[in-house]
């Protein structure tokens, strides 16, 4: 890092530091009221974005009703905030009362000794989904992709780490599992949130999702396929303020004849159908949809879907 870099870093978990030692109930309360109107009301933060996806995605829902999605998702959105801000501080005894896990020693049973995905979102408190290291023995490594920003990508680094995550990075990835999991024959739980906005190549395949032609990052439905790594599909039920209980469901057993696509399709219906319960917990704010798909590819997508309607 450039001593500017560093300088800006020091301020910044500093900062996070200080103001995630202040009490839960000035946090989730006063101050979560403060940031939700600061985002909402005042800046405004990316809610053209946000009002286009919602239009896009729930076109038989009302106006009324997409506007209270919106201002229910502004006010998630300041709650993950100072669950990012929490993180720099938060113990693990605390934060295994905010997140809990369902069946987590069938689970537990089904993957001890192999590999296997968790194949997660930008929904309900990832921060905290990420720290899943601290209910397993086996070392959970997360996918991510590096930060322009070096200050902001040290500190989130920091902050996933504390709790013995390995953070690798995407392009690094394939011969990470080369190494530990093929070569040394080293079980890992992989954690890959899929659900960003993936660049355009040749490879692509375009999903239904939210009533819309969908681009997703494929490497989770390749790995898994090319290397016999079951995929277990997280689902996420937020219970109050800062608690959530989340719970796993194998999507792929690692052995079953199909190709990326199709594990990847069985991850994409799952998501569909957990925002369309509770859609405010999704990350509306991404510009989620800026790649069309050609004419040609339109009518690949159209005949497909209208098959397998």
């Amino acid at each position: 890092m450039k001593f500017c870099e560093k300088i800006q870093y020091g301020i910044l978990l500093g900062f996070c530091r200080a103001v995630g030692s202040l009490p839960k109930s000035f946090l989730y309360g006063g101050f979560l009221g403060f940031l939700y109107f600061l985002l909402y009301r005042v800046t405004g933060y990316r809610r053209s974005v946000v009002r286009d996806n919602l239009k896009r995605s729930f076109p038989e829902r009302s106006e009324q009703e997409r506007r209270l999605i919106e201002r229910r998702f502004y006010r998630h959105l300041a709650e993950i905030f100072i669950d990012t801000i929490s993180m720099t501080v938060i113990s693990e005894e605390e934060l295994r009362k905010r997140i809990t896990y369902d069946g987590l020693d069938e689970h537990r049973r089904q993957t001890d000794g192999h590999s296997w995905i968790s194949a997660m979102a930008h929904y309900g408190s990832w921060e905290y989904a990420m720290s899943y290291q601290i209910y397993t023995t086996q070392q959970v490594v997360g996918v991510y992709k590096p930060l322009h920003n070096a200050a902001f990508e040290r500190f989130y680094k920091r902050n996933r780490t504390r709790f013995g995550l390995e953070p690798v990075a995407m392009k690094r990835l394939l011969k990470y599992i080369v190494r530990n999991c093929v070569n040394q024959g080293k079980p890992i739980s992989l954690g890959m949130i899929a659900d960003q906005n993936p660049k355009l190549d040749e490879d692509r395949f375009w999903f239904r999702f939210l009533n819309q032609p969908t681009l997703f990052y494929h490497g989770m439905g390749k790995i898994a396929v090319k290397f016999g790594m079951p995929v277990y599909f997280m689902h996420i039920e937020k219970l109050g303020v800062a608690r959530y209980r989340a719970r796993f469901e194998m999507i792929y057993d690692g052995r079953e004849a199909i190709g990326p696509n199709e594990v990847l399709g069985r991850y994409v219906a799952r998501l569909d159908a957990m925002i369309r319960r509770t859609p405010e917990l999704w990350m509306w704010s991404h510009r989620r949809w800026k790649h069309t798909p050609s004419p040609e590819e339109l009518r690949e997508y159209e005949l497909r879907n209208a098959i397998t309607r």
